[in-house]
């Protein structure tokens, strides 16, 4: 049986001359959330975030301080953009323990993104 895809619906619709984002968790599914602007999906869609996806697809670090220390950046500043991607659904947390220890292992969870603009 072939994989279903995950697919991440971004629509953007001019109203009364400016642009508002309707942002669907997945296809489908009638859950929304509202952007300000373009600058919010700017954002959300940096270059640096696809660079994050990137390394988490291709490396699948074990924790965030990984994935940290892969990118070569602070700790926090990953931790909140991991957090953005998951707020979402570009990503879950899965929780692992090891001894006393728990660590959030990022997992991606869409495999295509579609922007739709209608004017």
């Amino acid at each position: 049986m072939a994989k279903k895809t995950k697919t991440r619906d971004i629509t953007i619709v001019d109203e009364k001359g400016a642009f508002s984002i309707l942002f669907k968790r997945f296809s489908g599914d009638k859950k929304e959330y509202d952007f300000e602007g373009l600058s919010a999906l700017r954002h959300l869609l940096s270059n640096e975030k696809a660079r994050l996806l990137h390394v988490i697809k291709t490396k699948k670090p074990k924790s965030i301080y990984a994935l940290a220390r892969i990118l070569e950046r602070d700790f926090k500043t990953v931790s909140d953009d991991i957090k953005l991607l998951e707020r979402f659904g570009f990503l879950d947390l899965i929780s692992e323990k090891t001894g006393k220890r728990e660590r959030l292992r990022p997992v991606i969870v869409v495999d295509s993104i579609k922007i739709e603009i209608k004017v």
